[in-house]
């Protein structure tokens, strides 16, 4: 008998004989036994993973119920002990661990760092954005930009630079504009309401376009007006992001086809990409034309004039300037955020801040109280909550836990921060002075990165931390000094911007 007449014949059979119904209850025999082992063989404690789809249905209900890092931080801190599996949806492609155990943090980030780049998976989703940008790159590529990212961020020139380009920016836009803005709700209002997150946002962009481009985005002139870099900008990396919790072949589908969100990024990344080309060809054309740009101290100037033998590509340069202001501009503005909010619930570290403020004299080096207070808030609510890297090889952490090749490890910063054995009983409260020391001095440099990993931990370490810490205690020292914030009822802390979960990825290391 041939094979096409087995065929016939077992549909025959099953037109005969199979209900739709049979199947129906089949499916659903097959469903229940396979959740119910996939439940015995879990560890207590742990999220169910169900069959197919995975721990996709359980983190969708935490994202729609916004307690999402609170769920996984419960989940970790709880009876997991710090480490437990996952798998997202079959042919996804998405599996590893998820863990807030420092040990395994060290070993992922330093310990065995050729092992865990971020990889293709994380690459794939930023790529019409970031092309080979620093923070999407890994390897050779990676080490290059990492040299020359450091060589020039950490200059005195552009240490000087940077500080200047915040302090025009604080005193001639964002203060100006605040004032604007309270002043709104007439003569006679003792407060006006201001979404403080989106000025935040705003000036963060403008600030980070600045010491990358040297251009002035405008995004806090004239009334907060729109700017379509900065809106084209913002669309392709929300678009970007729904990558990682789409199913693969849902976006690469639409992708194929040019329709939908595809379309969408491919248009918004376009115009991103057009703009930092046409800055990088006129930054060329004024080259050529000067001879040099020693006035000029942005990080796309100075990578310019000071190129290696071969010369840095337009694309480099393109790439890279683009990488900068993804990792700078809503870590800055999410964290001030963070601390406002803190800030209005505790009166008296307000106090000491603004006492601290007022000693520093315009000073912020000087300013350790409310360099304390900014980390302390950084601690409890991560710009970054949760960030991954991609396993090369078949490894074994510290606790155990068995990674294989091309799975995740998923290390969870907002839960770290949350750890009655690393921050003792109190470490759910705000306290800044865990960060001094007796004198009163900052003392956080003492601190294991592999425990506060905001500003990612080992060869990635953040090389923007010392930019964005004088970015953020300069905007919240000239607006602690001048205005009282408060937060309107009904703002609850789950309203408030945390990235998503896949946007860990950059804003706070390389």
């Amino acid at each position: 008998m041939t094979t096409r007449a087995l065929v016939a014949m077992a549909l025959r059979f099953l037109r005969e004989y199979v209900r739709a119904s049979d199947l129906a209850v089949a499916a659903a025999v097959l469903f229940a036994c396979s959740a119910a082992r996939s439940r015995l063989s879990s560890r207590p404690g742990e999220p169910m993973l169900w069959p197919v789809v995975g721990i996709i249905p359980t983190l969708f209900a935490h994202l729609a119920a916004g307690d999402v890092y609170d769920w996984g931080a419960a989940v970790l801190l709880g009876r997991s002990r710090g480490t437990f599996a996952y798998r997202g949806t079959w042919g996804g492609g998405s599996s590893g661990v998820v863990t807030s155990v420092p040990a395994n943090v060290e070993h992922v980030l330093k310990a065995n760092f050729d092992n865990y780049p971020k990889g293709p998976y994380y690459r794939e989703r930023f790529a019409e954005l970031l092309g080979g940008g620093i923070f999407n790159a890994d390897g050779d590529s990676w080490r290059a930009q990492r040299k020359a990212a450091s060589a020039e961020m950490h200059s005195a020139r552009f240490v000087q630079f940077s500080a200047g380009t915040v302090e025009r920016l604080v005193r001639r836009e964002l203060l100006p504009l605040l004032e604007a803005l309270s002043g709104r709700g007439g003569p006679e209002s003792a407060a006006a309401a201001v979404d403080l997150q989106d000025v935040l946002l705003r000036f963060a962009f403008d600030n980070i376009c600045a010491a990358a481009f040297g251009v002035e985005a405008g995004c806090l002139a004239d009334g907060l007006r729109d700017v379509p870099f900065a809106r084209a900008f913002e669309r392709a990396t929300e678009l970007s992001l729904t990558r990682f919790y789409t199913p693969p072949f849902v976006w690469k589908s639409k992708r194929l086809l040019g329709v939908g969100s595809e379309r969408a990024l491919v248009e918004a990344a376009r115009a991103v990409r057009k703009f930092a080309e046409r800055t990088v060809a006129d930054r060329r054309a004024e080259l050529r034309k000067v001879g040099d740009l020693a006035g000029r101290f942005d990080l796309l100037s100075r990578l310019m004039s000071s190129p290696p033998p071969a010369g840095y590509s337009d694309e480099f340069l393109r790439d890279f300037c683009i990488s900068f202001i993804l990792a700078g501009r809503d870590t800055s503005s999410v964290a001030l955020t963070w601390f406002f909010w803190l800030l209005a619930s505790h009166p008296h570290v307000e106090a000491r801040v603004l006492d601290d403020v007022a000693r520093g004299g315009g000073d912020v080096s000087a300013m350790d109280y409310l360099h304390a207070a900014l980390t302390e808030s950084m601690r409890l609510y991560p710009p970054v909550p949760v960030d991954f890297k991609e396993a090369l090889e078949d490894d074994v952490l510290p606790d155990g836990t068995l990674v294989r090749a091309r799975q995740r490890v998923i290390y969870y910063t907002y839960a770290m921060g949350r750890d009655k054995a690393t921050w003792g009983p109190d470490c759910l409260e705000f306290r800044p002075e865990r960060w001094l020391s007796k004198s009163g001095a900052f003392a956080g440099g003492a601190e294991s990165p592999y425990k506060y990993v905001v500003f990612n931990a080992g060869p990635r370490l953040c090389v923007g931390k010392r930019f964005a810490y004088t970015q953020m205690k300069m905007a919240a020292a000239a607006v602690l000094a001048r205005f009282r914030v408060e937060v309107l009822p009904g703002q609850e802390r789950h309203e408030l911007g945390h990235p998503l979960p896949a946007a860990a990825a950059d804003a706070g290391e390389d």
